[in-house]
């Protein structure tokens, strides 16, 4: 389960990234504290379906959508 939230909060790193957006606009945008939208970039947090939700929202994306670039992002190992 850890590994699957670590690639959840990679895509939804690389997507806020994408847009150019700070951890604080994005968490305004979905409607998230910017400490919980930070726990869920780091894969800390297990987002419920409403998360979800907010966040592929603010993204413009179907949630589906969301879950396809999580399951695409690579965790790089150190």
């Amino acid at each position: 389960m850890a590994a699957l939230n670590r690639r959840f909060g990679l895509a939804v790193r690389q997507l806020r990234e994408a847009r150019g957006w700070s951890q604080e606009v994005f968490a305004d945008r979905a409607g998230l504290s910017r400490s919980y939208a930070g726990e869920v970039e780091r894969g800390n947090a297990v987002p419920s379906l409403a998360t979800v939700l907010k966040v592929a929202f603010a993204f413009g994306i179907s949630a589906s959508t969301l879950i396809e670039h999580s399951e695409k992002a690579e965790i790089r190992r150190p």
